[in-house]
């Protein structure tokens, strides 16, 4: 089913899984590129790279359980190992071997946590203002949205997450079409079930549920950096929760990654540097296309 959402014009498919349906979108055709969200976005937040690499590239963008037009059971299990056990077994139902992979957010230590199950196949990573490694560095107002009974109220009863991150994760002010797409799949208490608990599952102590399956990933990461996959990190300097410190990071966890900063970036850098990203991210795949051939 074609959506008729503002500029996301792509064909809805859905995917049964424990627990209820996940949407997806699968366009294009040629060297899989797989896009990986994070919280409190959709697939959304990808709909112009998806348009950009579709042409040349099968482009598939996943809504996490709970999230974008993906089902939003209220008694399910919303943790990192499962939301990455979904992408895994999205990725095995379209017979995906070989893929690169686009993350942001959360999509981070989801799209990864995936990916060292396949790090033979990984052809290549972008990361944009996202983490796959440990830190107790969390803002005060994430902080307030994890606190029993009143963090819940305010995320789930006033929409307290998803709806102030149109203008608190951007430098320059969404249209409203697109503002309101964002918040679209989010219009109730139950339909935020999914917003709250990815804030619920930051794994800040080693008692965490999530807390092992981080650090296995984190501990991968080497693995893949030794491997020389090309990587490539686009940030966002005005990113008030992924900050300079998790750039830095990455920086030295993947010293010879491609690396843009940018200054006047807000975390939904997407929206804020398109026009810069464009050839950025044109380039970096049509390079390994070339060199393939």
């Amino acid at each position: 089913m074609k959506n008729i959402l503002p500029d996301y014009p792509f064909e809805s498919r859905y995917l049964p899984v424990k627990g209820g349906k996940i949407h997806f979108i699968d366009e294009g055709e040629g060297p899989a590129v797989v896009m990986v969200h994070g919280n409190p976005t959709w697939s959304f937040y990808f709909r112009k790279l998806i348009s950009l690499l579709s042409k040349n590239h099968r482009v598939v963008a996943i809504d996490h359980m709970g999230c974008g037009l993906s089902d939003k059971p209220q008694n399910y299990q919303y943790t990192l190992t499962q939301h990455i056990e979904n992408l895994d077994i999205l990725l095995t139902s379209l017979e995906i071997d070989s893929f690169s992979l686009i993350v942001h957010d959360w999509g981070g230590p989801i799209g990864i946590g995936c990916g060292i199950n396949r790090m033979e196949k990984l052809e290549k990573i972008v990361v944009m203002n996202s983490a796959a490694f440990r830190s107790s560095r969390i803002p005060l107002r994430i902080r307030f949205c994890r606190a029993p009974v009143l963090g819940e109220l305010v995320v789930r009863l006033f929409n307290g997450f998803a709806w102030p991150a149109r203008f608190m994760a951007v430098e320059n002010k969404l249209g409203k079409a697109v503002g309101d797409t964002y918040i679209l799949p989010y219009d109730n208490w139950k339909n935020r079930i999914a917003i709250y608990n990815f804030v619920k599952d930051i794994p800040l102590k080693r008692t965490h549920p999530s807390y092992d399956r981080l650090v296995e990933i984190e501990q991968n990461l080497a693995r893949l950096s030794e491997m020389k996959i090309p990587f490539l990190l686009l940030w966002g300097g005005k990113d008030f929760c992924f900050n300079d410190f998790f750039y830095e990071e990455w920086t030295e966890r993947f010293p010879e990654a491609e690396k843009h900063y940018f200054e006047d970036g807000g975390h939904y850098v997407l929206e804020d540097k398109f026009s810069e990203i464009e050839p950025i991210v044109r380039d970096f795949f049509n390079r390994e296309k070339a060199i393939d051939e």
